[in-house]
C-alpha cells in the first residue's frame, strides 16, 4: 500500500512539473521595452513586389512607398515609428484595378504598433494602425480605416503588412454598385524594406522586460 502511495505521489508531482513548464512558456508576458536602433531617426521605406489592396477586387500598386520617425518607447503595445507619409502608385505608374486606375490618398500619421518579440528570430509582431485612406478606382470612390496586422524582420529591414478580413472597414461607397459596399472587409498585403533615411542603415527593433 505504501509502495502505491509514494508511486502516486510521484506521479502527481511529475504531471504538476510538466503543467507548471507549460503553463509558464504559454504565459511568457509580451515584451514592455520596446528598443529602437537608432532612436530618434527617420526612416524611408519602399515596396519590395507588389503591394495589393483588396476590397472585393484587388487594386494592385506597383510602386509604393513610405516615409515618417522611429524610436524606442515603453508600453505594450507600443508605438515604435510614425508613419508621415504614404503613398501609392505615381502617374507614371499608377495603381490598377478592373474598374481602372487607382488614386489612393492617405490621411496621416499613421502608426507602427508592436506588440510581441521573438529574440530567436528577430521578428517583432504588431499592426500598422491608424490607416484612413481615401480610394477612387475609375468611377467608385470609399474610405478604408482601420488597422493591418504585421511583422517587421531586424534581419532584413522588412516590414511587412498581411492584413487579415475584418481589421479595415469600407465607408462612404460612392458610384462602387454591389462590388464595395459598407460591408465590404479589405485587406492590405505587401512588404516594404525601411532603411534609415538617406543611407543604406537597416534600423533594428528590440523588445525585453524590465
Amino acid at each position: 500500500m505504501k509502495k502505491n502511495t509514494r508511486r502516486t505521489a510521484v506521479m502527481a508531482c511529475a504531471a504538476a512539473a510538466a503543467l507548471g513548464l507549460t503553463v509558464g512558456t504559454a504565459s511568457a508576458a509580451p515584451s514592455t521595452v520596446w528598443t529602437v536602433s537608432p532612436s530618434p531617426a527617420a526612416f524611408d521605406a519602399t515596396n519590395v513586389g507588389n503591394i495589393v489592396l483588396t476590397a472585393t477586387i484587388p487594386m494592385t500598386c506597383t510602386v509604393s512607398d513610405a516615409a515618417g520617425t522611429m524610436a524606442s518607447t515603453t508600453g505594450n503595445p507600443g508605438d515604435v515609428a510614425d508613419i508621415d507619409a504614404m503613398n501609392f502608385g505615381t502617374s507614371a505608374s499608377p495603381c490598377t484595378s478592373v474598374l481602372g486606375n487607382v488614386n489612393t490618398t492617405s490621411v496621416v500619421p499613421w502608426d507602427v504598433v508592436a506588440e510581441d518579440y521573438d529574440a530567436a528570430t528577430g521578428v517583432t509582431t504588431g499592426y500598422v494602425g491608424s490607416v484612413t485612406a481615401n480610394v477612387t478606382a475609375g468611377a467608385c470612390s470609399f474610405t478604408v480605416t482601420g488597422q493591418a496586422s504585421a511583422t517587421y524582420t531586424n534581419s532584413t529591414g522588412i516590414l511587412a503588412v498581411n492584413s487579415v478580413a475584418g481589421e479595415l472597414a469600407v465607408s462612404n461607397p460612392v458610384n462602387c454598385g454591389a462590388i464595395v459596399t459598407e460591408s465590404t472587409r479589405p485587406t492590405f498585403k505587401g512588404n516594404y524594406a525601411v532603411k534609415v533615411a538617406g543611407t543604406s542603415t537597416i534600423p533594428t527593433i528590440v523588445g525585453s522586460n524590465p
